[in-house]
């Protein structure tokens, strides 16, 4: 049996735009999903489910399948200044110890939710297509034109297609961008060969943070396997081109003896980097009749705590929770004006449930980044952290996470729209 005639066109099967297709899709809701890859492999796709985001999940009955997924829960957050450990937190942060942070093979999670969605019958699956044109009618958008040409029509459109969304310029919403003084310079790496490496890695599971005179990064254990390290440069500053060797030169020396050791023997291994542009913005308005703006085409996120992929799957069960009402039940009584206000009235009260949470979060990462920022141009900042750091990092951990709450729990709630 095909899908049903399209009631939804969802554009960008990232994690908004698939959950919300699932959602839609389970309600019995006719949806064509538009997504330009043809597969979920890309250079990079956040792996870090905050408690935030599995809570989301929790509501979309999405938490059993991670389970059968490539994950790791995160043991903890380790910091490091001058080559000395000023503290480390463990997860879960004082929070849920059932919900710590859980690091989860974005691809695998996104290929098993389109799975379900096509499996309920109701969802078209459009893949690998472009949707380069808004089609208007009497002031409303009322579908997609493809790249092939193809007309798509619809009762309302998705747009789930990323930071640079070219339906949100389409629709005339301009987004309010700040300057951000960092890009990430991201690396791969396989880890030291199984029969040279000096024992098990001396990451332990924690995600840890490097502060040094070379700069800052960062590195995990990701949830396939392997080490993910993003490196902290001027946004204005080129890309230093230095050979795999070279990177882990200038790694190993901001490392403890343990974690530098280890590197030295994984130049092999090394993948990169790969620049990612940090952009963080907010789009003026997250809806037009007949439209609506999820995850990164509505608000652009910072790197800090993986914001990204956690307020894009709280964006999509909170629109769940609006549209599936408006769209389950025929209104027959009404006539088309009515419905469509209807519709409309949905789409606002998506943005209203969900705008305050993003400016909120958005606020306390660029609070934490520039926390970083101080700490990696101030030398003499670092080696007073470095000294002291056996009698005030206790103290400075406890301090930290208790700045997290928010960043890893959320602030609004989830419950279903009324």
């Amino acid at each position: 049996m095909g899908a049903p005639a399209s009631r939804v066109v969802i554009v960008g099967a990232g994690p908004a735009g698939a959950t919300l297709a699932l959602l839609l899709c389970r309600a019995g809701i006719g949806v064509t999903l538009v997504e330009s890859n043809s597969g979920q492999r890309r250079c990079f796709r956040g792996e870090a489910l905050m408690p935030s985001g599995l809570a989301a999940l929790e509501q979309m009955a999405l938490l059993p399948q991670l389970k059968a997924l490539p994950h790791r829960p995160l043991a903890g957050w380790r910091f490091v200044v001058n080559g000395r450990e000023l503290f480390t937190a463990a997860e879960p942060l004082g929070g849920d110890p059932q919900r710590p942070c859980t690091l989860v093979s974005q691809p695998a999670f996104l290929d098993v939710v389109l799975r379900q969605a096509l499996a309920t019958n109701h969802l078209e699956l459009l893949a690998p297509t472009t949707a380069k044109q808004l089609i208007w009618q009497a002031g409303r958008i009322s579908g997609v034109v493809l790249g092939d040409g193809r007309r798509l029509a619809a009762d309302a459109v998705v747009a789930c297609d990323g930071r640079s969304s070219r339906l949100r310029q389409e629709a005339g919403i301009s987004l309010s961008t700040g300057s951000s003084p960092i890009d990430v310079l991201w690396f791969d790496l396989d880890g030291p060969d199984p029969g040279t490496r000096p024992g098990p890695c001396p990451l332990q599971g924690h995600f840890t943070t490097l502060v040094g005179h070379q700069g800052v990064f960062s590195l995990f254990e990701s949830a396939n396997g392997g080490i993910q390290l993003g490196w902290v440069l001027d946004a204005t500053q080129p890309t230093p081109q230095r050979s795999p060797q070279e990177w882990i030169a200038s790694f190993a020396s901001q490392c403890p003896p343990d974690l530098a050791n280890w590197l030295n023997q994984s130049a092999a291994g090394l993948q990169g980097p790969t620049r990612l542009s940090v952009q963080v913005g907010l789009a003026e308005s997250w809806w037009k009749p007949g439209f609506l703006l999820l995850g990164d085409a509505a608000h652009p996120m910072g790197p800090v705590r993986a914001q990204g992929i956690n307020m894009a799957l709280r964006d999509a069960w909170v629109a769940s929770q609006h549209l599936i009402p408006v769209f389950q039940t025929v209104k027959q009584s009404l006539n088309p004006p009515q419905n469509q206000l209807l519709q409309d009235s949905a789409l606002a009260a998506i943005e209203q449930a969900r705008r305050s949470e993003i400016q909120t979060l958005q606020t306390l990462q660029a609070q934490e980044a520039q926390r970083g920022e101080q700490l990696r141009h101030n030398a003499l900042l670092r080696c007073a952290l470095a000294v002291s750091a056996p009698w005030v990092g206790g103290a400075l951990g406890h301090h930290w996470s208790q700045l997290q709450k928010p960043l890893r729990e959320g602030l609004a709630t989830l419950l279903p729209a009324p």
